[in-house]
């Protein structure tokens, strides 16, 4: 396994891999890995081949992080990472530092960046405004440095996909966007590294997240009438907060295909909220029907898909 920092580095390996016709699977992340990102990793590997070529990205993408955000406490543990992208087969860890990623951004001379602009304006794009640029700001400098054929994201972040998936298919990259389902702990708390930030009893009362969610499929597939959100909102708002710790940010009942919300909940919704526990900010969503989020997300591959590579090596 190969420890790459440089931004043009990668780019050059990542051309070599394209001229030898190997494919390339790619995972962008935030380090602090877990069991989710691993299903993560296993996910490219399966899609390539074990003569592709699977490159984790490990970084703390600034921009996508508001001024009172926690950006600086956010966990790190880059040789833990290592040591698990080792075991789990990745063939190359892709680790810039922000002067590379962002250069001249200090002094005022970095000014691009990409926007989306419909999928990401309510829920998270609604709580954390700036969030969604800085994200498909760095994946779209990623897609153009790693070169990959697929890259696998995680349905915890389910509006993140979606918006990705738009900007890829909007902007012509030529690349596979696979959405694999949540991986929660055994009381159903979505993985996180966030949890981290959870001690004593608040990590139980995290639980809260996945019990709305359990409790909202029950409400609609009881009903014996058109569920009204707003009631349902309500409803949640009070189930959550009360819990001692946690502060509810948003609930959101919405069509999974285009994000936008409904007046009226079915099991054909999709949910997502956002909870504060304590300082702790942690979100989750669901399909009401029950089934794997990562379902409703189905694969996509933007216009400008290229042939298929004729020959495959390591």
């Amino acid at each position: 396994m190969r420890i790459v920092a440089a931004p043009a580095a990668m780019q050059r390996l990542a051309r070599n891999w394209r001229r030898a016709g190997t494919p390339v699977g790619f995972v962008p992340t935030m380090g602090f890995l877990h069991e989710g990102h691993l299903s993560l990793i296993r996910r490219a590997r399966k899609i390539v081949g074990p003569r592709g070529a699977v490159v984790v990205s490990i970084y703390v993408n600034p921009v996508q992080f508001g001024p009172h955000e926690d950006l600086s406490q956010y966990p790190r543990d880059f040789q833990g990472d290592t040591k698990l992208c080792r075991a789990a087969g990745v063939d190359v860890i892709f680790a810039p530092t922000d002067a590379e990623m962002y250069p001249g951004k200090a002094a005022g001379l970095y000014s691009t960046y990409v926007v989306e602009g419909a999928l990401s304006r309510g829920m998270e794009g609604a709580s954390r405004p700036t969030h969604f640029e800085g994200v498909t700001t760095i994946v779209a400098k990623l897609f153009n440095l790693v070169l990959p054929e697929v890259a696998v994201f995680g349905a915890k972040d389910f509006q993140q996909a979606a918006v990705v998936r738009r900007m890829a298919q909007d902007l012509n990259f030529p690349i596979k966007i696979e959405v694999a389902p949540t991986h929660r702990e055994p009381d159903g708390l979505a993985m996180s590294s966030r949890n981290k930030y959870l001690v004593g009893n608040v990590r139980a009362q995290a639980v809260v997240l996945w019990r709305a969610i359990q409790k909202a499929r029950d409400t609609v597939r009881r009903a014996e009438e058109p569920v009204l959100a707003a009631d349902l909102k309500e409803e949640l708002k009070k189930f959550i907060e009360h819990e001692p710790a946690a502060r509810l940010d948003y609930v959101e009942f919405f069509e999974p295909d285009t994000l936008k919300p409904v007046s009226e909940v079915t099991s054909g919704s999709h949910m997502a909220l956002a909870v504060f526990l304590g300082k702790t900010r942690l979100i989750d969503n669901a399909p009401l029907d029950g089934k794997e989020a990562g379902a409703k997300l189905k694969a996509t591959r933007s216009s400008a898909t290229p042939t298929p590579p004729a020959a495959r090596h390591q």
